[in-house]
């Protein structure tokens, strides 16, 4: 069992950049496959970005590509979401979620793939 705990979130104006961080509280990253997760008020919790246990291998939605990275550092036991050019449609609350994979470079797009979640953190951006 893992415990998940976001940070980094916050306020950024339009063409900002925020990271954000995901570390256990109880656990180890080690062996899942994460993802990040938005949702906005009102809205369905949707699929940001995911990445393997192993090789790195990553996918993103259509409208981060090439403004959001999802990264991890295994050594350092978390995952990362850089996010840069920000707009105000990337306003939500971000969830980083964990899945131990059927494989090592397997990856997850769908929110009930996942196992563990947290809490969440906080994004707004200001136009």
């Amino acid at each position: 069992q893992v415990q998940l705990v976001e940070s980094g979130g916050g306020l950024a104006q339009a063409g900002g950049s925020l990271r954000l961080s995901c570390a256990p509280s109880e656990g180890t990253l080690s062996g899942y496959a994460m993802g990040w997760f938005r949702q906005a008020p009102g809205l369905e919790r949707d699929f940001v970005a995911a990445i393997s246990w192993s090789d790195y291998v990553t996918d993103y939605r259509e409208s981060v590509k090439g403004r959001f990275t999802i990264s991890r550092d295994n050594a350092k036991d978390t995952v990362y979401l850089q996010m840069n050019f920000l707009t105000p449609e990337d306003t939500a609350v971000y969830y980083c979620a964990a899945v131990r994979p059927v494989c090592a470079t397997c990856y997850y797009t769908g929110r009930y793939e996942y196992t563990y979640w947290g809490r969440g953190t906080q994004v707004t951006v200001s136009s």
